[in-house]
């Protein structure tokens, strides 16, 4: 393959795992929250009111963390955001793995953090092209 172009295959496939991998985290971010919203709302029993405070503010947080993640692989900081994307998605791997139940989230999440480590190198790739193009007065005027 020729150094100086990103092929069609390639832009492709990583437009989609871009968009995937960005608005993915976003959607479920945001759902988090509002189902977070939706458990703050209903009645505990007495004496559970610290721990539903305790776990309300942890999904809140981790609602939050999501919604940047994703934030991040949409923007021009994307080369950190599909690294905190992948750590985030081995990490929740990690934690069902350990429940000893939820195997098939836990393989469906630890796929999903392969696919964000195989766009930060498509990224790295494709920013390399770009900036050989760049640097080459030739090709610049040809691209």
């Amino acid at each position: 393959m020729d150094e100086t172009k990103f092929d069609n295959r390639l832009s492709a496939a990583w437009w989609a795992l871009r968009i995937g991998l960005g608005a993915g985290p976003i959607i479920v971010g945001l759902d988090v929250l509002q189902q977070n919203r939706r458990l703050g709302n209903v009645p505990e029993p007495v004496g559970y009111e610290s721990r539903a405070r305790e776990q309300y503010d942890i999904m809140h947080a981790v609602g939050v963390i999501e919604i940047i993640a994703g934030s991040l692989v949409l923007s021009r900081h994307m080369k950190v955001g599909n690294y905190v994307v992948m750590l985030w998605l081995l990490g929740i791997s990690i934690n069902l793995v350990t429940t000893g139940m939820f195997f098939d989230l836990a393989m469906r999440d630890l796929g999903l953090a392969v696919a964000a480590f195989a766009l930060s190198q498509l990224s790295a790739l494709r920013e390399d092209t770009i900036a050989v193009r760049e640097s080459s007065p030739t090709l610049r005027a040809t691209a």
